[in-house]
Formats: C-alpha cells, sequence, structure tokens
C-alpha cells in the first residue's frame, strides 16, 4: 500500500514524492506551511488503516498506545513552535503535558510505570488536537518565524524541528502498527518478491578520511547530535556489497542462532516472515531485519563484525579520488530510482534493487531498505550543544545503551535522507525496520 498525503508531488519532472526540504536562505513561510499540512495529511492516512477497535492499544508493551501518538504529533508541534517558541498561551496544559513527550524504557518492568487507564476519549483528542493545528498553522501564516534574539526561532529551528520530528513519528507509528494482527490493518497483502541475489566477494574500501555531522549554517536545519562537522581518519577495511540476507541469516538459525523478531516459524524448521500487510513465505533475497545484538552475533559466527559509524560514511560517500559526496550515488536528489525509503511501500525488496544508488565503491542500499546497524554507540560529537527546541533530544540517550543507525529504511521521508542523520535505537530493541552489513579489517 501506497500513503501519499494531498500535496505531495508526483510529477516526472523530477518524480518528487514530497515536499522539498532545501529552502532558500530567508524562511519560505508557504513551504514550510506546505510541509506540515503535507505531514498532517500522512498521519491522518496512517492513523487510517488502524482499527478503531485498538486505538487504546500498545501492540509494543515498551511505547504508549495508538491514542498518545495522535495526540503527540500535534500536541509537540503547538507546545515546540507556538507556546514554547512564539510566547502565546497555552490551549489545555493538561493534555499539553499528556502528550508532550514518549517513552523509551529499559524493560517491560519500567514501562509499566507509564501505563493509564484514563486516556482521552478519541472524541476529545480531536477537539484538542485541531486546536493545536490551528494555531500552528496561525504560526506558519503569521508569526515571526525566524528570530535571531530568540535562540528557539534562530534561523526558524523551532518551524523545522517540528516538521522532521512528525515525519520521524510516522516511521515509529508504523512500525508499531506491524505489530498488529493482519486483520486489525486495513491494508493490502505483502508483494513478496523473491530473487536470487548476485553475491560477490568483499568490497574493499581503502584507508581515508571520513566526513561526520554537518555545519549549522550547511543545511536549513540538523538536529543537535549531527553538530558540529569534523573530519576522521578511518583505517582500510573490507565490507559486504549488499545487507546481510535472510538467507544468510538462516544459515546462522540453523545452528542455533537468535532467530530475528519478524521471522515467524511454521514447523518443519520452515519459516516466514511478518510483513507490513501479511505473513509471507520468508523472502531469502530480503535484507534481514534485526537487533544490534543479532546482528552482532551473526556478524562474528561468520568471522566479520559491525561497520563503525566512520566507516559507513566511508563506505557510503567517499570516492576513490578521496573527495566526499552528499549521498552515495553522487550529489543529486534523494529520488525514487535510488533506493527503497519515501514511503513506496511498507516493506524492503530484494537486495541490490537500486543499482543507481549504489556508492562510488560500488556498496549497495547504503540508503533505503532497512536503516543499518553500527558498532558505534550513540554519543554526542565534540563540541556538542543540545538544541533550544528540544532541549533532551539527544541528550537523553547518550548513555552507553543505545547505538547508531545510519541510511534509511522503506517509511523513512526522503527529507531525512542526508549525510549527516543519525538514528538510533537499544542494542537489543527488536522492534526497528534495521538490517546490517559486515565488516573486515
Amino acid at each position: 500500500m501506497l500513503v501519499k498525503p494531498a500535496g505531495y508531488d508526483d510529477r516526472a519532472d523530477g518524480e518528487r514524492s514530497s515536499v522539498e526540504v532545501y529552502l532558500p536562505a530567508a524562511v519560505d513561510r508557504a513551504a514550510l506551511l506546505a510541509w506540515y499540512q503535507a505531514n498532517r495529511a500522512r498521519s491522518a492516512a496512517l492513523f487510517g488503516i488502524i482499527d478503531p477497535d485498538v486505538y487504546c492499544e500498545a501492540p509494543i508493551p515498551l511505547r504508549h498506545p495508538f491514542v498518545f501518538y495522535e495526540g503527540h504529533l500535534p500536541a509537540f508541534s503547538f507546545i515546540t513552535l507556538v507556546r514554547n517558541a512564539l510566547g502565546e498561551p497555552s490551549i489545555d496544559r493538561r493534555q499539553e503535558d499528556l502528550f508532550n513527550r514518549g517513552i523509551d524504557p529499559d524493560s517491560l518492568e519500567s514501562a509499566r510505570s507509564h501505563r493509564r487507564a484514563d486516556w482521552p476519549s478519541r472524541a476529545d483528542v480531536r477537539a484538542f488536537t485541531a486546536a493545536c493545528n490551528a494555531r500552528v498553522i496561525a504560526a506558519y501564516t503569521d508569526a515571526r518565524l525566524d528570530d535571531p534574539s530568540n535562540p528557539q526561532l534562530e534561523r526558524a529551528q523551532a518551524a523545522y524541528t517540528i516538521l522532521e520530528h512528525e515525519e520521524m513519528h510516522h516511521e515509529t507509528l508504523l512500525y508499531i502498527v506491524h505489530r498488529l494482527p493482519d486483520e486489525r490493518k486495513l491494508v493490502a497483502a505483502a508483494d513478496g518478491r523473491d530473487v536470487s541475489p548476485d553475491r560477490s566477494d568483499p568490497v574493499a574500501v581503502p584507508a581515508g578520511r571520513a566526513t561526520l555531522g554537518v555545519r549549522p549554517d550547511a543545511l536549513p536545519f540538523a538536529w543537535d547530535n549531527e553538530m558540529p562537522e569534523h573530519v576522521v581518519d578511518v583505517a582500510a577495511f573490507g565490507c559486504d556489497r549488499f545487507n546481510v540476507t535472510n538467507g544468510e541469516y538462516l544459515e546462522f538459525v540453523r545452528v542455533g542462532g537468535p532467530v530475528p523478531p519478524f521471522w515467524v516459524e511454521r514447523g518443519n524448521a520452515q519459516w516466514a516472515l511478518r510483513s507490513f500487510g501479511s505473513t509471507i513465505p520468508l523472502p531469502h533475497s530480503w535484507p534481514v531485519y534485526c537487533t544490534n545484538a543479532q546482528a552482532a552475533a551473526f556478524a562474528r559466527w561468520s568471522g566479520a563484525r559491525l561497520l563503525t559509524e566512520a566507516e559507513f560514511h566511508r563506505a557510503a560517500y567517499g570516492t576513490p579520488a578521496d573527495d566526499e559526496r552528499r549521498q552515495p550515488w553522487g550529489d543529486g536528489a534523494a529520488d525514487p530510482g535510488r533506493g527503497n525509503f519515501d514511503f513506496k511501500r511498507f516493506d524492503p525488496e530484494p537486495v541490490g534493487s537500486y543499482p543507481q544508488g549504489a556508492s562510488a565503491w560500488g556498496i549497495h542500499d547504503l540508503v533505503g531498505n532497512g536503516w543499518e546497524w553500527t558498532s558505534t554507540p550513540f554519543e554526542p560529537f565534540s563540541g556538542f550543544a543540545p538544541m533550544a527546541t528540544y532541549l533532551p533530544y539527544s541528550a537523553d540517550f547518550f548513555d552507553g545503551e543505545h547505538f547508531v543507525m545510519k541510511g534509511a529504511s522503506p517509511v523513512t521521508s526522503r527529507n531525512l535522507v542526508r549525510r549527516s542523520f543519525r538514528n538510533w535505537y537499544r542494542r537489543d530493541y527488536p522492534y526497528m525496520y534495521a538490517t546490517f552489513r559486515r565488516a573486515w579489517n
């Protein structure tokens, strides 16, 4: 099923599938407003595939129920831009506090402390969110969005924060929906296309330098953990040309390796895959989605290890000429021919399906088809400063328990497909659309 909100552009000139991110230096309030409204339309479309009877259920016990997310997205936007940055009055302080921030408990026991039985009715939530939306739209229409005297409005930080925040939560919402029984999702069955991938020898990447992070003035917006820009030396290494597939990982499972969280056993050593819309025979050519711990275990079993964050950058953006690209394929935009991202589908595709997205070294699927686990703990870059609009966004997770993921999944907005973007989750978190490739010294 393809989810495209109103306002998304599918014209042939550039094959755009979402609102363009890279705006002129001066704030283009019309473009920002269109982006916000497109996000809201996509959120509505995604909530529309959930059976209303499960509105107050939490398919993932480590996350809130769906009711929270329907309230959270517009509430966060209102709080961040209108209430906090612009200093305007509250709408409903009780609901603002209730829907302000999600949870990331480290165990089911700690998750229990966040459970509640007194969520507002859907009608009340929608009345509250309608009020939030109206105030945010008014701000994009009339308020001063870029004010150098206000750290939360400098370079329109609050206006951008809420846009990328909602897009990231589209992916969160979908991996939660994924855990519902198939009959509770109003979505078509999966396309289980499977092929025999052209496996090849590992790619040798010579020693060189990699640029991590980004300068604050290089993009209209970046999250605090993406800054500052810095260059690191990377020793020579080898890595898989393609992500590790279900078929390859199956060999590990047969000798006692841990079973990936999206697999379903059907007896007689037969395995199926819980795709987004249905359970299908295990597609051997799709990238395996697994936890960081499972990825590291497979790598050790096969005499390898996971890439570091710096090695990912070298493999994805470096070139034999010792320069660096904006994207693995060059400096062109993240268009649909470069990879499986931006909601073209909810599921992976066979590895190597997008040769036009390969890096200068001939390494495939570095962006799209699944986030890529690295062995790098999520930590601040030297010179890190928390962002004024969202002080705990990154800092709360610099705990040694979360690991960096790079790239993008099928349901990552193209607006987040940039070299400096960093994602992160706990080592044993089993719900993410995350795969890996092996590295060798």
